[in-house]
């Protein structure tokens, strides 16, 4: 019981604080680069080089590891 008094004198003194805290108009920031877009840049893939550090079997089937969150 001792713990909930703590809390409950933490939660008066954090509300007394709150309470001397003025009240503000809100703050409103004009910013020009909102929104701001740039062009698809095709790159040059190369499958090969991708997959060069893969794990592959005699078939040249890449080997991966299931994900640990299926079932």
């Amino acid at each position: 019981m001792e713990i909930e008094k703590e809390a409950e004198q933490i939660l008066k003194k954090f509300s007394d604080v709150l309470d001397t805290i003025p009240d503000m108009e809100e703050t409103q920031y004009i910013v020009d680069n909102l929104n701001r877009t740039r062009e698809d840049v095709n790159e040059e893939s190369n499958p090969e080089k991708i997959l060069r550090n893969a794990h592959t079997d005699n078939q040249g089937s890449v080997v991966s590891e299931k994900g640990k969150w299926t079932k």
